[in-house]
């Protein structure tokens, strides 16, 4: 049975999850407002979020750590950075700051609900590991537990995938001991996570094979950066390197998304000579590594060192692109008549998008239906006082709207306190009243599945810029320090 703590624990801000959201939040609560008492919750037996959860073979990341790092952190690594290595590099910002004193491990959020008579959000967590509920009080709820589920990966119910006698996993959900030397491997998928674990285990296997039902785009690159090794050689200070590099690399990125979006044709052509270029000549490019849509709609994945085409190149690696007809005892059967025998399928096939962790919000005592809320900027949500969400950029680093949310929020807490006010609600204004609204995000622009599958659950946007998340960090990082805190669609009490 299941014990519930009467006594309740109460905390200025309490910030739900410890990823990389979480811990640069809890940095910025720290540093900029020392005064404010602050925790930290997380389900899992650690730090890490998604560097925690994810642990296959060579997982790492798809942007550079000098902006995908936070920009107080020198990232003194070569740019794209195994799993092991993010870790490392949280668990330093931890210890520099003394966080650990502040989180929470193993408190699975329940439910958060919001009392307009006593101003307060009161969050239920369940403590796995004594099997306590515990209610926590706070002034302002801070969410950073990511957009995916982290308990189970998005998987298809394909025709016949229970005749399959095999080993079928998600990499989600990777074994620790699971043994694939030797073995006959078919990698479902054609993201970063496919283009990551097909070389990482192509010498112990007999052989890997990745079915994709369309291509993606890659962007294969070495991984160093000549300006970093430069400065590194002439002793510059680790901080002043971090943030040359990482001003660099902003300035090639938004050159690199304005050309996607004046040259599309151009900029496709450049992407797949690149990886034509390392392949043999006999290769079929324009069927497995020329994708229908147009640079930038999905994700764009670095490649450190070309390794998934140099798999190709060695024989370790062969791609098909073909439609499941469907899965059978041996492997998997294709649309075109060819069969796949396989000892081990993994299925690299996306998340399962988790609106606010899915976690049960109610506002004095009504169930608040996000879908049917308007967001403000993409972190704020119409009639829901007192939260922010850290959605990241899709198109850049996530963490670089880290640091931008957490310089916004701790402005406006000050703003509050000098205000002698307990409570900001945003709300549309009157002249909001006619304005259309719209999906999350333009899936003319992004379209990724996972966005595509649960779109319907995500709060709305508004056709003008204030209830908008635009996935430009290159605007936002200069107006969202600007932004107006005493505009009428702040409604303070």
């Amino acid at each position: 049975m299941n014990s519930v703590n009467n006594k309740n624990e109460h905390v200025d801000v309490l910030v739900v999850g410890a990823g990389l959201s979480g811990i640069g939040s809890a940095y910025h609560l720290k540093t900029q407002l020392p005064d404010k008492s602050f925790c930290v919750l997380d389900g899992m037996e650690s730090f890490g979020g998604t560097w925690l959860t994810h642990n296959y073979p060579g997982v790492r990341s798809d942007s550079d750590l000098f902006t995908f790092g936070y920009r107080f952190k020198p990232w003194t690594g070569a740019p794209i950075a195994r799993g092991a290595e993010i870790l490392n590099y949280m668990r330093e910002v931890i210890d520099d700051n003394h966080l650990a004193q502040h989180i929470r491990y193993s408190h699975h959020v329940l439910g958060a609900s919001w009392d307009s008579v006593n101003q307060l959000w009161s969050i239920t967590a369940f403590k796995k590991d004594s099997k306590e509920t515990v209610v926590i009080t706070a002034n302002f709820l801070w969410m950073c537990q990511g957009y995916y589920n982290h308990e189970k990966g998005y998987t298809p119910d394909w025709k016949g995938r229970d005749d399959y006698k095999g080993l079928l996993i998600h990499p989600q959900d990777w074994p620790k001991d699971l043994d694939y030397k030797d073995k006959k491997v078919v990698i479902i998928g054609s993201g970063a996570t496919a283009a990551t674990l097909a070389p990482n285990i192509a010498e112990d296997c007999a052989h890997v094979t990745l079915l994709q039902r369309s291509p993606t785009y890659f962007i294969p690159r070495d991984n160093h950066n000549p300006l970093t090794d430069q400065l590194r050689e002439l002793g510059i200070d680790d901080s002043w390197i971090h943030e040359i590099t990482r001003q660099q690399l902003l300035q090639e990125q938004a050159g690199f998304i304005q050309l996607s979006t004046q040259y599309p044709n151009e900029v496709k052509k450049g992407l797949i000579d690149g990886v034509a270029a390392l392949l043999d000549d006999d290769f079929d490019v324009e069927k497995h590594f020329t994708p229908t849509y147009a640079p930038w709609r999905q994700r764009i994945a670095v490649v450190p060192e070309g390794d998934i085409f140099a798999g190709i190149r060695s024989g370790k690696v062969s791609v098909k692109t073909d439609q499941i007809e469907c899965f059978n005892e041996t492997g998997i059967a294709l649309q075109s008549g060819e069969q796949l025998d396989a000892d081990i399928i993994i299925s690299a096939t996306g998340f399962n998008l988790s609106v606010l962790g899915g976690i049960e919000f109610s506002v004095d005592g009504n169930i608040v239906d996000f879908s049917e809320k308007v967001g403000y900027r993409g972190m704020m949500f119409t009639d829901v006082p007192n939260m922010i969400w850290v959605m990241g950029y899709f198109r850049a680093s996530w963490t670089l709207r880290v640091d931008l949310i957490g310089d916004f929020i701790c402005r406006l807490l000050a703003h509050m306190d000098e205000k002698k006010v307990k409570q900001v609600t945003m709300t549309l204004r009157d002249e909001d009243a006619d304005m259309e609204l719209l999906p999350w995000i333009d899936t003319d622009e992004f379209n990724p599945s996972y966005m595509l599958r649960s779109l319907h659950l995500m709060p709305k946007r508004g056709s003008k810029v204030d209830w908008q998340h635009t996935q430009d960090y290159w605007s936002e990082k200069e107006t969202l320090p600007k932004v107006n805190l005493n505009d009428d669609l702040f409604i303070y009490k």
